[in-house]
């Protein structure tokens, strides 16, 4: 499974993957051509990846084989244990919610999930959350808190579920609680865009004292086809509302809406989970060393005056 514009690196991949194979069981000479192969694949997708429309990053972020929160939660940390229930209504699956260590040290985890397959895509809701999981997640921020331990999350949803039962269980209410209860936290906070960041769904997560994002995810108000209904009534004009919209991880360090951009081994994530998640380790190592080491005062400051700035802007 693969974008148009991968065809060439997808069949790479394939010859590689059959060669190693043969190495594995004892065809030695093939040695010298998987080498040049795995050369000739870092040197394509290295031109592929660096030269990519915002529309094309859209596609990156939304590709089927790539990492989701579960995947990072086995590669990343240890002895994750998942709690399940808004205790009001019902256990959301479009959000995992739990407690882990990482390096050593207890951390809670909350983010969105959109699942593997079909199957688990129907149960996950597609990675669209209803109010009981953001209510999930805030019993779950407040519980951390309690107990004094760093908050990260992970962003990956189209938004949230706009469905009736979801308006009628208070979908708005749910998503402000939650950015609400970020913004004061009295505990460290990272969040983390793996994917798609749409909109509200993708904020309730967000409000965070460090916010990264992958070098191929995006995070914005609208998605470029609900832009390109609004603005032109016409879907065939999604790259230009893509462009327009500035929701790559680039334009959005360039104006200050993310603290970081996370780079991607071989251009894009779905290539190598383990590569990639020890890039993520790394950021996450980083950020939570430099924002444990502050005052709790200093901490709840900085983070509220982050978001009060921002679209700040002087006349000249």
């Amino acid at each position: 499974m693969y974008l148009e514009f991968e065809k060439k690196l997808f069949e790479l991949k394939e010859k590689i993957d059959n060669l190693k194979t043969l190495y594995k069981m004892g065809s030695k000479e093939v040695e010298g051509e998987l080498r040049k192969l795995q050369r000739e694949f870092r040197e394509k997708a290295k031109k592929i990846y660096s030269d990519l429309s915002p529309w094309e990053r859209v596609q990156l972020a939304r590709h089927p084989k790539r990492p989701h929160t579960s995947d990072y939660i086995k590669l990343l940390f240890k002895n994750f244990v998942e709690l399940h229930g808004d205790r009001r209504y019902a256990d959301d699956k479009s959000i995992i919610a739990g407690f882990a260590y990482f390096r050593g040290e207890p951390v809670c985890i909350i983010g969105h999930e959109k699942g593997k397959n079909l199957q688990e895509r129907k149960e996950r809701n597609f990675g669209m959350p209803h109010p009981e999981g953001y209510r999930k997640a805030v019993r779950v921020m407040k519980l951390a808190e309690r107990y004094r331990m760093p908050i990260i999350t992970f962003i990956d949803t189209p938004g949230a579920y706009p469905g009736i039962g979801a308006e009628e269980r208070g979908q708005s209410e749910a998503i402000a609680e939650s950015m609400l209860t970020m913004g004061y936290l009295k505990v460290p906070t990272v969040a983390v865009v793996i994917g798609e960041g749409g909109s509200g769904g993708a904020l309730a997560l967000g409000v965070a004292d460090r916010v990264c994002i992958m070098e191929n995810a995006y995070y914005s108000v609208i998605s470029p086809e609900g832009c390109a209904a609004i603005l032109w009534k016409d879907q065939g004009k999604v790259k230009e509302a893509a462009k327009a919209l500035k929701l790559t991880a680039q334009d959005l360090y360039r104006l200050g809406v993310v603290d970081c951009v996370i780079r991607e081994p071989f251009g894009a994530a779905h290539w190598d989970y383990t590569k990639t998640a020890r890039v993520l380790a790394y950021t996450l190592k980083k950020c939570l060393k430099e924002l444990c080491s502050k005052e709790l005062s200093t901490l709840l400051e900085e983070r509220l005056n982050k978001f009060k700035n921002l679209g700040a802007y002087e006349e000249v």
